[in-house]
């Protein structure tokens, strides 16, 4: 079974991409599976289960969501497999720029849009620069000096990367990308697996529940500002 992470900031399009990423999948005649990883809410589960997509559904809550997935992505491959799945595609919440759920030898995909502004590439961190694959969207709606300017910032943040365009709405260049993702390695078990970069260390009074503002309320890792004169 292929197991593929898709990531990418909140908005950038990466349901839009999977969903016409599976079209041309099932239409391959694979069987795909998609984990959607969100912190509160969400009904893209609805939507992947509506284009006949086995899918399940995981909310953090009040946990970090990259911690959330690395916690129980285990579960979720051997569920897959339990389903007889050729292709298993998570996706991630996307809402914190330090986290990347992007595991070794397996095919990491971030996805990126146009509109997130010129300096967003170099904001995003691990899981734009850890990944195999950078799907730019929306590119419809920016001139193609806007498109050639962001590719070229992605690049330079990520010059591994093989970069592409795909419309979220047309499905243009989703063909291309399914090509790529066939290419993934075959996984038995991702059991002993590393995530490519380590989740930060985030263990202070205020994850443990305290809301009270001071010095005096702040334990564990804090990292203070430098406030000068």
């Amino acid at each position: 079974m292929k197991l593929i992470t898709v990531s990418g900031p909140p908005s950038s399009g990466k349901t839009s991409i999977i969903i016409k990423a599976t079209d041309e999948l099932q239409n391959r005649g694979l069987k795909v599976a998609v984990v959607k990883f969100d912190c509160l809410s969400t009904d893209d589960d609805k939507i992947y289960a509506k284009k006949g997509v086995l899918v399940k559904k995981g909310l953090s809550g009040s946990i970090c969501p990259d911690h959330y997935f690395v916690s129980n992505i285990e579960e979720c491959f051997n569920w897959a497999k339990e389903q007889n799945v050729d292709i298993l595609i998570s996706e991630s919440a996307g809402l914190c720029n330090r986290c990347s759920p992007h595991i070794k030898d397996i095919l990491a995909v971030c996805v990126i849009d146009n509109l997130s502004g010129i300096n967003t590439p170099k904001k995003i961190g691990p899981m734009l620069k850890g990944a195999d694959i950078v799907v730019i969207t929306k590119g419809d709606i920016v001139s193609q000096a806007e498109r050639e300017v962001f590719a070229l910032k992605v690049k330079i943040v990520n010059p591994k990367a093989f970069i592409m365009h795909v419309n979220g709405i047309t499905g243009q260049g989703a063909n291309e990308l399914v090509n790529l993702l066939l290419k993934a390695k075959d996984t038995d078990s991702i059991t002993e697996n590393k995530l490519r970069f380590p989740m930060p260390a985030a263990v202070c009074s205020y994850c443990l529940g305290e809301t009270r503002i001071g010095k005096q309320y702040q334990m564990g890792n804090v990292r203070k500002m430098e406030m000068g004169e």
